[in-house]
């Protein structure tokens, strides 16, 4: 998954290490032996995440409204899609206001960057230079980031314009993530907490959306 939002987000509500779910789009294999224990078992919390995800009924659902020949895309479009979603709903989720909560996982980052290689540095560094996490509240900011993955894709050209595809079903897909989260919530909290139920940082339902 590309959704950077999300896994830093339940890491952050797991006390989770937030530098080890950031390298798990990073760290391939055997490469997971060359990092401490704590980072391992964040690394291994970010990858029963993405298998967790990839294998929800409702994520298939979501990527089967993508017809061909964005079906192709359609894990990028949903994954990009639901960071969207989460920044746009942030208060239902955190008291922390969102733009400090970004400040925070960013000088967080930058602390422990000396453990980075040369292209999750890169990565880092764009993500704070065009500040990701915070941007895709904008719905037009993930349309410009799906034309940027595509352009780094083979034939992406042929997934150039996706945002028009989100506009059709915007509703569905809002819909979906709504019905998906709780589900990542539960399992993130019971993984990391064993029978403990996921820590809720939500605001009082009279503050939220």
């Amino acid at each position: 998954m590309m959704n950077f939002l999300i896994h830093l987000y339940v890491a952050d509500i797991n006390g989770d290490s937030l530098l080890g779910h950031f390298l798990g789009d990073f760290v391939k294999g055997r490469h997971l032996n060359k990092y401490d224990e704590i980072l391992k078992s964040a690394i291994r919390f970010h990858r029963r995440i993405d298998s967790f995800s990839d294998s929800h009924p409702v994520i298939t659902t979501c990527r089967q409204r993508f017809k061909p020949p964005w079906r192709r895309f359609a894990g990028v479009i949903v994954d990009v899609c639901y960071d969207h979603f989460l920044a746009r709903h942030w208060k239902n989720y955190s008291l922390e206001p969102l733009r400090a909560f970004t400040h925070r996982v960013y000088a967080q980052l930058c602390v422990d960057n000396a453990l980075l290689d040369a292209t999750s540095r890169h990565v880092l560094e764009r993500m704070i230079a065009h500040d990701w996490l915070g941007s895709y509240a904008n719905l037009e900011n993930v349309g410009f980031a799906l034309d940027r993955i595509a352009g780094r894709l083979s034939r992406g050209e042929v997934f150039l314009g996706s945002i028009s595809e989100i506009k059709a079903q915007y509703r569905e897909l809002e819909e979906d993530f709504h019905c998906f989260f709780p589900d990542l919530l539960s399992f993130a909290g019971q993984y990391q907490h064993g029978s403990l139920p996921v820590v809720d940082n939500r605001p009082p339902a009279a503050l939220r959306e």
